[in-house]
């Protein structure tokens, strides 16, 4: 939301006016924040897009850090997260909690490596299967094992944060991410990248197709293009902004 008044106030006590083009508040927020570094309102480069061009081009990056994006990430597996809360600055996590959630019947992930080949990925079922099935047990027979707890809830919680620890990376998660413009460039660059793990690179494709048509104007300098392995990855000029 903008205070519409409170910016005309500004304007007019500097003797200035100004109007952008776009209809993202985001982009808004970070020409508004470009221009006050400089006093430039109403000088130069009329468009968002032309303004963020250059500000980006020259790496201002730090008015970007005033638009936020929220997201919620689901069908990812924990070795995802682990890398992906890597990402601090500019970052915001809550995940979803092994302690209070039962994961008996959770799904995992595979790496299509693995699920490629039926040798391999006979392997690998077996091994997560039996990982659930033994993190069943265990959370049956701690549950035996605190029954005289007066607390249901903490019975509960004591149990399954300690039979978590025979559970995989593969188990499927959730995690509810906030992170401003500046970070997700960062992260696409990084995580974009041939060189990064498959899984988060696919998340960072993702998530730069969605800024690209929520943000065109912080996102349209990157070009996605086909990896040798039939992957997608990201490429910008302009990095680390």
């Amino acid at each position: 939301m903008v205070h519409e008044s409170s910016i005309d106030q500004f304007l007019e006590d500097h003797g200035i006016t100004w109007s952008t083009d776009t209809q993202v508040g985001g982009e808004r927020l970070s020409e508004a924040a470009g221009r006050v570094c400089y006093m430039s309102f109403g000088k130069g480069r009329k468009t968002n897009e032309e303004y963020l061009g250059h500000i980006i081009g020259v790496g201002h990056g730090s008015v970007l850090e005033h638009a936020v994006w929220n997201f919620i990430i689901t069908g990812v597996s924990r070795s995802f997260t682990h890398e992906l809360i890597r990402h601090r600055a500019g970052f915001a996590y809550s995940q979803l909690s092994q302690r209070y959630v039962d994961e008996s019947t959770a799904d995992y992930v595979e790496p299509d490596i693995i699920a490629e080949d039926p040798e391999l990925h006979a392997l690998w079922l077996e091994a997560v299967t039996k990982c659930q099935d033994v993190y069943r047990r265990l959370v049956d027979g701690l549950a035996a094992k605190l029954e005289e707890h007066p607390d249901r809830t903490l019975r509960r919680k004591i149990a399954r944060q300690a039979a978590r620890s025979v559970l995989p990376n593969a188990c499927e998660t959730k995690i509810f991410v906030s992170a401003n413009a500046r970070a997700l460039r960062h992260f696409i660059e990084l995580r974009g990248n041939e060189h990064a793990d498959t899984e988060i690179r696919a998340v960072a494709i993702k998530v730069l197709k969605l800024m690209q048509e929520a943000a065109p104007s912080m996102f349209g300098d990157y070009v996605i293009r086909n990896h040798d392995d039939g992957t997608e990855i990201a490429e910008t000029p302009n990095r680390k902004v």
